[in-house]
């Protein structure tokens, strides 16, 4: 029989996402078979799993920590906001619809179901499901119609676990808050209260816990202090990037490669450039303002929801101009997906902004047609070799999201070549590379997870700014993400109450496929 546990918020951004990564690898220490869901995720950053689908990243990088591969069965709902008050509605992976706020929360109880029978398959998988809300559960306008957290617990019986931002201030008022206004059935569904980012002594806290217990009638599990991606812990010493510094020899602003991305307004996937964040000879800066960007090592354009929209505002900001002419002084220029789409000379649309054409930054000769048609794969893909500062000889994996198709013009060549799609066998061209090799754009996210490759450039960029280029070994992304997961769980586990989750969950029979 399997079991569930459920962590809901007081609010949005209070740590949920990690608490469940650090859990899944808890109970998988434990010899659990165990897997995340989030029934509904809205965010910008997705990815694709091996059949195609696409589906939030958190429950991607929680499926990491579980040590299994991302089904898209664990988020089935995906919201990616376009507008102020409309989103892209993605459903087991596929793109149903674009809808107003209010639309979609009309049609939210037709996808009860589908939530449901997601959450049911996994269970006859997995020994352990730690399920993940959205925002907080006190949303109580929006209670009819729940489908991600006290509606999702009630359809499956899934016991809660609340968490609190002691962070963000009013801690003590946030977790008597939200259990109040919960109806009477939810609140008896609340086993537990985690206090999440909690700097300095314990103890000062005593009190305080003693009295939100008494006043609320849950007790208080956990306190957890505030964690660092970079865990400064003895166990994981070898592949910190401080460290690896130190050992080095890289001590200067002078000696780390500047690598700067453009904030965009509708920015999506900046995940990509989480293994270039955790090199250890790289300063990754984003920047919202042309005049911050100064004259670095590497300029990159990232992806974007709504690439018309977004390049409407490089050119309305002064950003466009300051790309362009940082390009002429030789600045190598990088654009992912949406990004470089806004690299070429023409973007023709229709589809995604409203807007039907718009030239771009120029900086490519390429013209980019949108389409309705979402591309959603994994691919294995070989870099073009060439003299060029972004070609090589390497084989790199990673994965596409987007819609519409980049032509080449002339004096271009492409930087890729993309051999399969979803593990089936093509040669498909992808990308674009400038006659000076210093601009390329690629459609393929998660080109830094290849340290082979990402280790080239970053030595190719030491080389032009004078430095020295680093062993091709300095540094496993893979290893470094497993052993931040290590780190994680052994932090949640001196600072929670890891048998009374347990006990709380054996408590609660979940209701399965074959009881309804």
């Amino acid at each position: 029989m399997s079991r569930a546990i459920m962590i809901q918020g007081t609010a949005s951004d209070v740590g949920k996402s990690i608490l469940v990564a650090g859990l899944c690898r808890i109970f998988k220490r434990r010899g659990d078979a165990v897997t995340p869901f989030k029934a509904q995720n809205m965010a910008l950053n997705s990815g694709i799993t091996k059949t195609g689908e696409e589906m939030g990243r958190a429950q991607i990088f929680q499926a990491e920590a579980a040590g299994i591969d991302a089904d898209v069965r664990m988020n089935p709902v995906l919201l990616k906001p376009t507008g102020e008050r409309r989103s892209q509605v993605i459903v087991m992976g596929k793109v149903l619809d674009n809808m107003e706020a209010v639309t979609y929360h009309e049609y939210k109880p037709q996808l009860q179901q589908k939530v449901w029978r997601a959450f049911t398959e996994l269970t006859q998988e997995f020994d352990t499901v730690v399920l993940e809300g959205a925002g907080s559960p006190a949303e109580i306008n929006l209670r009819d119609r729940d489908i991600v957290n006290m509606g999702m617990a009630e359809l499956i019986n899934a016991p809660v676990i609340l968490v609190a931002d002691i962070d963000r201030g009013g801690v003590f008022a946030s977790i008597y808050g939200t259990i109040k206004l919960l109806v009477p059935q939810e609140q008896a569904r609340v086993k537990g209260v985690i206090i999440n980012k909690f700097r300095g002594d314990v103890a000062l806290l005593e009190s305080g816990l003693r009295q939100i217990e008494e006043l609320t009638g849950v007790p208080v599990i956990g306190v957890v202090p505030y964690l660092n991606v970079d865990l400064e812990e003895e166990d994981g010493v070898a592949l910190q990037p401080e460290k690896l510094r130190q050992q080095l020899g890289i001590h200067s602003d002078r000696e780390k490669l500047d690598i700067v991305v453009v904030s965009l307004p509708r920015i999506s996937n900046f995940t990509d450039f989480n293994a270039l964040a955790a090199q250890p000879d790289v300063q990754l800066r984003y920047v919202n303002q042309p005049a911050q960007i100064g004259k670095p090592d590497l300029l990159i354009i990232p992806g974007s929801k709504n690439t018309l929209g977004d390049l409407t505002y490089l050119n309305e900001s002064g950003f466009s101009a300051v790309i362009q002419d940082l390009a002429a002084q030789q600045v190598p220029v990088l654009g992912i997906c949406g990004g470089y789409q806004m690299l070429g000379k023409q973007l023709i649309d229709g589809v995604e902004s409203g807007i039907d054409e718009m030239p771009g930054l120029g900086l490519l000769n390429t013209v980019t047609r949108f389409a309705k048609e979402k591309h959603t794969t994994q691919v294995m893909a070989q870099m073009v070799s060439g003299s060029g500062l972004f070609c090589d000889d390497t084989t790199l994996q990673g994965y596409e999201i987007h819609m519409g198709d980049t032509e080449l013009g002339e004096g271009m060549q492409p930087l890729t070549t993309i051999q399969s799609r979803n593990g089936d066998v093509v040669t498909v061209c992808d990308g674009a590379v400038s006659a000076d090799g210093l601009v390329a754009g690629t459609y393929i996210h998660g080109l830094f997870d290849s340290g082979a490759y990402t280790r080239r450039l970053l030595n190719r960029l030491r080389q032009r700014k004078g430095l020295q280029p680093l062993a091709d070994d300095v540094f496993d992304y893979v290893a470094y993400k497993d052993s931040q997961f290590e780190l994680l769980a052994d932090e949640l586990e001196k600072v929670l109450d890891i048998e009374q989750l347990e006990r709380i969950m054996n408590d609660f029979p979940l209701t399965l496929a074959e009881d309804n």
